[in-house]
């Protein structure tokens, strides 16, 4: 599915920032994997911020989503999609 103009990948957003997840490309990742993620409350129309980048790289990031703090590699946090 190709992003929409006013969406970004979550990994572009700067710490402190929060967006709303605008879609999250579910056939990139394992069907574990994307159910453990819904678990987690990663879903459309969800606010998210980023907390925390690591030193050298930034990989992994962690972010709030709702009231849990998710530590996300970047190869799957490039397949959240959110909007300002």
């Amino acid at each position: 599915m190709p992003p929409s103009p006013a969406s970004r990948c979550i990994t572009a957003l700067a710490v402190g920032e929060v967006a709303l997840i605008a879609a999250i490309d579910r056939a990139g990742l394992a069907p574990d994997t994307a159910q453990r993620l819904c678990e987690l409350g990663f879903d459309e129309g969800v606010d998210v911020e980023i907390l925390h980048r690591a030193p050298f790289g930034g990989d992994p990031i962690a972010v709030r989503v709702g009231n849990m703090v998710v530590a996300l590699r970047c190869d799957m946090a490039a397949l959240i999609e959110v909007a300002a």
